[in-house]
């Protein structure tokens, strides 16, 4: 499986390009063997290919917004020598400040569950105020 599409790529480069303040995540990966998952933003515009932005977390309880490298992620395979996935269900309903907010809380990216309802709600009064 393609780690993006076609549509993700375009979007991945469009924010990389445009920087949007708290971009919904594009696409989310994910060790089928283990414990590491990422949302991705963004791509770097002058390295595609190797180069890009979101959430990451390795597993070990401290998830954190950062540069990720598309080489390794690629070229990575774990147990059985299976690779990372692309996750084809993900859709983003929050911008990733509050999938990092929820992640520091719970120790973990969550795409459900109290850590996150508490951090979106406190995303909206924000925007809202």
């Amino acid at each position: 499986m393609k780690l993006l599409t076609k549509a993700q790529r375009e979007r991945l480069l469009k924010n990389g390009a445009t920087r949007p303040d708290n971009p919904k995540p594009v696409a989310k990966w994910f060790n089928p063997t283990g414990s590491a998952t990422w949302l991705l933003t963004e791509l770097d515009p002058e390295n595609p290919d190797a180069i890009a932005f979101g959430l990451a977390d390795l597993g070990m309880g401290y998830p954190e917004l950062g540069s990720i490298s598309v080489t390794e992620i690629a070229a990575y395979r774990g147990r059985f020598g299976l690779p990372i996935e692309r996750d084809r269900h993900f859709r983003a309903r929050h911008g990733i400040r509050v999938y990092a907010e929820a992640a520091r809380a719970a120790g973990r990216i969550v795409e459900y569950g109290p850590e996150l309802d508490a951090a979106a709600a406190r995303h909206h009064c924000a925007a809202h105020a």
